[in-house]
């Protein structure tokens, strides 16, 4: 069928779904880490206090190291998933992998909002907690990857749409604690209050994605994946990243910016009609080409993970009196603030790429972020062992969080940017696939490291 005519989306449903779907993806591991001063206070024996969402109980003798488990157990799934894709894609049906994730992502968060109003023990919370981590990201993993390959078929446009909802979600968790703690109620209500809005979330994007078949535009474009080989289904964020970059490097900033204008018309062609491409090309000869883009993040990774949430979610506030600030400092200053500049950070690859893939600028970029690692460490955590607190006051913190958000959303972007520019066209899809393992293994580096840092607290 020739583009011109391709149905066009009507009033935005499909691109409003993908959005929808890009958001219910990342919101299981938002809304835990935002939620870890309500664990902590399970943990540390509070149900019912008032103290319980508001309190941070996380010090550097905490048993249980919720913090470093949550943050492991979250990240370890992507890495062995990344992994074993190609198998798991081509043994289970998309839809079966789309709706069976879902489905169990919403139960298992049912089973976190329950827990809510049940007595447990410190020791078996933290156990059914973790197992609920493991569990729910493994089939956030899957679910990610399923939607991806769908978008690979999609205009580009509707990547960028996913790939900002998904952006969106960690601020949305951060308001939605901010909302429970101004609610007024008792902690109970407000916690139970918290954990049912990423079930509300997780049924829209089910109603979301059961719509597609239903909307005359989406079934236009996802009939094509019949047509294409089962790995073509492997499309990744790394490669949605680079969606408006497949036909050609864009040679200007506002050429570089991903559009949201959803008409097909303007879309160019898709890659099911371009001339043959040249054979597989060798992993080995790819890797020689990114390799040190690809150090360079996991470098970043590295670094984020191994402080954050770890160890920015123990910074307290410096002021003695018992306010609203004390209570509203973490979710502001830690979690919302990071989620505000990370986006902001991603974003400015839209307009500039600097340095450039030739520059020698980007490893020492990179490396200067581990500097944050000892400047968190020197904030304001209360009962450490070790470490003196050096940085008292809270516009320090603030400071640091601001520079280490925006520095990892840019470069995180630049990186995923820069990958395809060094290889050739043909081998920008083994690009992205390396770009993505190298991802996970940044997210499970940063989240092993951070016990040690902890520990040196």
């Amino acid at each position: 069928m020739a583009r011109g005519s391709a149905p066009r989306d009507s009033y935005h449903l499909v691109g409003i779904s993908f959005f929808i779907l890009g958001l219910g993806t990342l919101l299981p591991w938002n809304f835990f880490i935002t939620a870890i001063p309500y664990f902590q206070g399970r943990l540390a024996g509070t149900n019912s206090s008032a103290e319980t969402l508001s309190t941070n109980h996380t010090s550097p003798t905490d048993t249980f190291n919720f913090n470093n488990w949550v943050t492991l157990l979250s990240q370890l799934p992507l890495l062995l998933f990344t992994l074993l894709n190609s198998f798991l894609y081509q043994c289970i049906p998309e839809s079966v992998r789309i709706l069976g994730s879902l489905l169990a992502i919403l139960l298992l968060f049912a089973l976190t909002a329950a827990l809510v109003k049940v007595d447990l023990s410190p020791e078996l919370f933290f156990s059914i907690t973790m197992a609920s981590v493991w569990f729910i990201n493994s089939f956030c993993a899957v679910l990610q990857g399923s939607l991806f390959g769908q978008l690979g078929t999609m205009p580009s446009a509707y990547s960028t749409l996913f790939l900002s909802g998904q952006g969106l979600a960690g601020i949305f968790a951060a308001l939605a604690m901010l909302v429970s703690l101004a609610s007024g109620v008792d902690a109970q209500t407000s916690a139970l209050g918290y954990f049912i809005t990423p079930c509300v979330g997780i049924l829209l994007s089910i109603v979301c994605y059961l719509s597609l078949p239903h909307l005359e535009f989406a079934r236009y474009y996802l009939s094509k994946k019949l047509s294409q080989a089962p790995a073509q289904e492997l499309e990744t964020k790394a490669e949605l990243l680079q969606a408006d970059e497949k036909n050609g490097i864009p040679i200007s900033p506002q050429q570089a910016c991903p559009t949201l204008d959803l008409d097909p018309e303007k879309e160019p062609e898709l890659e099911l009609e371009e001339p043959q491409k040249p054979g597989k090309p060798s992993v080995f000869v790819v890797f020689r080409k990114i390799w040190l883009t690809a150090l360079c993040l996991v470098l970043v990774f590295t670094v984020t993970l191994s402080v954050f949430p770890a160890i920015t979610a123990m910074v307290t506030t410096s002021s003695n009196s018992p306010g609203k600030w004390s209570q509203f400092f973490n979710p502001i200053c830690c979690f919302l603030l990071f989620n505000v500049m990370d986006w902001l950070g991603r974003s400015l690859t839209s307009y500039f790429l600097w340095p450039d893939e030739d520059s020698q600028l980007l490893p020492l970029l990179v490396c200067l972020r581990f500097l944050f690692v000892p400047l968190f460490m020197l904030c304001h955590v209360p009962q450490r062992a070790r470490l003196p607190i050096i940085f008292w006051q809270d516009a320090y913190f603030i400071t640091f969080m601001l520079l280490f958000a925006v520095s990892n959303g840019y470069l995180v972007s630049l990186t995923m940017c820069l990958a395809p520019r060094q290889v050739l066209p043909h081998e920008r899809e083994v690009a992205g696939a390396l770009m993505t393992f190298f991802l996970a293994l940044g997210l499970s580096c940063g989240a092993s490291l951070s016990f040690l840092f902890k520990a040196l607290l």
